[in-house]
């Protein structure tokens, strides 16, 4: 072949510039582009060796080699693939592989960064070019007749290409890098890129620094290979020691046998594991591979709670593990990662389009070779095929939950307090996995029983009115009406009341006499103690229209012993009087009960649609510098007729310490319902000493 020098046929001098600063997001993308051209290149040669048209030798084995050298600014990526010939050259390269240059250019160059860029360009190899101030390229074709081919090119828009002296089939690819991108050529910089986006691609890849001192090992003359190459064979002499024998004699004993190793030059380690674990069937996985796998990807050295293989070739191709990580505290961060790939090739981490968004809480790798994407391969083309992926996963993490709380309840339930969140959350993100999850969801009650909600409901339901125990595929299949078929917006309070209740406690230790009230009378409230909880149930309420949530300190009347309402209407009139009086407040609700239990004096219940109001307000304005005194919940002090220190207030209202027995209730109604402030616990604490000190005279 000639020499030949000629203009790419990209009809403009700016497609470089923008190729350079535009084409991809990280400029480190460009080990990804070439690497990934060489393993295809690779992939091809051998589906020839399989189709009969070339001839593989028997021990091939497909490879890249990198090689960086930082002295000379240089990186050179080779594979052993099939290689180009001139014709192949002018066109995969010289041509840029796409038409329409001119509308590229004027669609793209004012997009800095935009990713958009449809796949079908081929724009691969000029990744190069974005850290390179030239390239070049020395390629052998398979073809029989082929000759080699030498192309380079400075960035601007011309090449020239000559004759090559490549003598082995493949291609080398020359970086001579620009300043600002020479990190890329130091040995350890391009190991963690090459890791990045290299680590699980099929074919082997060895780094190594240019120029590097030869190193050595020894290895055992059975354990040498035809590919090692032997510089000495190391004799090791057999040791003897003088023993004594069983008759007490003096004998000459050897120890330790002759041995023979072989000085063989270091043998190259591949930075990357061609299998990895997603690929394998999962009957053939054990549990010890899932853990060493999650460690080594995620760097997580907690051990995962358990996971699901992914595993599907119809009616697309997917493959991968989601892991449930273990999170110890409601303060642990729960943001995931889950890895996408494309045949092995890592194009980036959750990405929406594919993963919905509740399973960005775990962590796991997904492989899904049919994916459109677009020439970085780091963004999605919009495909109805994507929802269809994104479906199918959340499909298979249900079946699992649900298949596991059928079949291994046990272990369900102990992965539920780590596993709920990410549960809940998904519920509230997408109405087809609440659907299915609906009656797999586990609510952990004041007895630490693990119930599911018609576990929880079916007791109530038998008591309740046949309102309250509508059929419950009906109530699913129509979530939005009432049991007469009515909107639920209009439906009247009367009908919403007729749902069944359940209690619910949110901190076990500060409403631990609310609990305490529950159990002696043999009622039961479940824990939802999570910052999403408030805004889950809530979800639920609106979704089924069997059963209501309630704080457990937001109703006490069914602890109630039966009373005069004539003499509790006239104890309320009193006591509001005195209590306003004495804690200055002309608004506070005051209402008097008789609780079974006559140790309690007073407790605070608050209305459940202003404090979950209040709850989720928090929740949303978290780090904000907000008044949440414009969300309080409205707030009842209820005291207990039958409670000694209660009918003494009554029958001594004008006594000088009523007052401050008054503030003194009130106060210990507010620390059972939650923390009292600072100001607020410092006058709790200096008036119960004055209250000890009346005691004590």
């Amino acid at each position: 072949m000639s020499n030949k020098h000629g203009s790419l046929s990209i009809n403009s001098e700016n497609l470089f510039p923008i190729i350079k600063k535009w084409l991809y997001s990280d400029h480190d993308i460009f080990y990804r582009e070439l690497v990934s051209n060489g393993c295809d290149a690779i992939t091809k040669l051998k589906k020839l060796d399989i189709m009969g048209e070339y001839s593989l030798p028997a021990d091939f084995k497909g490879k890249l080699e990198i090689e960086v050298d930082p002295e000379s600014k240089t990186i050179k990526i080779t594979d052993n693939g099939l290689g180009m010939t001139a014709d192949e050259v002018e066109e995969y390269i010289n041509q840029i592989a796409f038409s329409g240059a001119t509308d590229f250019i004027e669609k793209y160059k004012d997009k800095a960064n935009d990713d958009q860029i449809i796949g079908h360009f081929g724009l691969g190899f000029y990744s190069a070019f974005m850290v390179s101030d030239k390239v070049h390229i020395d390629t052998l074709s398979y073809k029989s007749d082929a000759s080699a081919v030498h192309w380079e090119c400075d960035g601007g828009t011309e090449f020239d290409m000559s004759d090559g002296i490549k003598e082995t089939v493949g291609t080398t690819i020359t970086l001579f890098l620009n300043e600002d991108s020479l990190e890329f050529a130091n040995e350890y910089r391009a190991r963690e890129v090459l890791q990045k986006y290299c680590s699980f691609m099929p074919y082997d890849i060895f780094l190594k620094k240019a120029n590097e001192e030869t190193k050595y090992e020894e290895i055992d003359p059975e354990d040498k290979l035809d590919t090692d190459t032997v510089i000495e064979t190391i004799v090791e002499e057999a040791k003897t020691e003088e023993k004594e024998n069983e008759n007490g004699e003096k004998e000459v004993v050897e120890v330790s046998p002759r041995k023979e190793k072989l000085k063989i030059v270091k043998r190259p380690v591949p930075l990357n594991d061609k299998n990895p674990l997603w690929l394998k069937t999962p009957s053939e996985c054990t549990d010890d591979e899932y853990k060493a796998f999650y460690r080594k990807v995620f760097l997580d050295y907690k051990e995962p709670l358990f996971w699901i293989h992914l595993n599907m070739d119809y009616p697309f191709n997917l493959k991968g593990i989601l892991y449930f990580p273990k999170i110890n505290t409601e303060y642990d961060s729960i943001e995931g990662t889950i890895k996408l790939y494309n045949n092995q090739v890592f194009i980036a981490d959750n990405i929406k389009e594919v993963i919905p968004e509740f399973l960005m809480l775990l962590k796991g790798v997904i492989d899904c070779p049919d994916l459109p994407l677009n020439v970085s391969r780091s963004a999605l083309q919009n495909d109805g095929f994507v929802t269809k992926i994104s479906e199918y996963i959340t499909k298979k993490v249900a079946d699992k939950l649900i298949g596991m709380c059928k079949t291994d309840k046990e272990s369900y339930e102990k992965y539920w307090d780590d596993i709920s969140p990410f549960i809940k959350f998904g519920c509230l993100k997408d109405e087809k996995f609440c659907d299915k999850m609906n009656d797999f969801i586990l609510f952990k009650d004041i007895n630490d029983k693990y119930l599911t909600l018609p576990e929880l409901l079916a007791p109530v339901e038998d008591e309740n009115t046949d309102a309250a125990s509508e059929n419950t595929d009906e109530a699913a299949s129509d979530s939005d009406k009432t049991a007469d078929g009515t909107s639920k917006d209009n439906a009247s309070e009367e009908e919403k009341d007729t749902r069944s209740t359940v209690y619910y406690v949110t901190d076990v230790l500060q409403q631990g006499q609310y609990i305490n009230m529950f159990k002696e009378q043999g009622m039961n409230a479940v824990i939802l103690s999570h910052n999403i909880d408030t805004s889950f149930i809530t979800q639920l309420e609106r979704r089924n229209d069997k059963y209501k949530f309630m704080r457990i300190d937001s109703d006490i009347n069914d602890s109630q012993k039966d009373e005069s309402s004539e003499d509790l209407t006239e104890s309320t009139t009193t006591l509001t009087e005195v209590f306003r009086k004495a804690l200055n407040n002309d608004k506070l609700n005051v209402q008097v009960v008789a609780l079974k239990n006559d140790n309690i004096s007073s407790m605070v219940t608050l209305s459940e649609e202003g404090r979950r109001m209040q709850d989720m307000m928090r929740m949303y304005t978290m780090g904000q510098d907000m008044d949440m005194s414009m969300f309080a919940a409205e707030v009842t002090l209820t005291l207990n007729a039958n409670n000694s220190l209660v009918k003494y207030i009554l029958e001594n209202k004008d006594s000088e310490n009523v007052p401050m027995f008054c503030e003194q209730l009130y106060d210990l109604a507010l620390i059972a319902n939650q923390p009292l402030g600072t100001e607020a616990m410092s006058k709790f604490i200096e008036r119960s000493n004055k209250i000890m000190m009346l005691l004590a005279k």
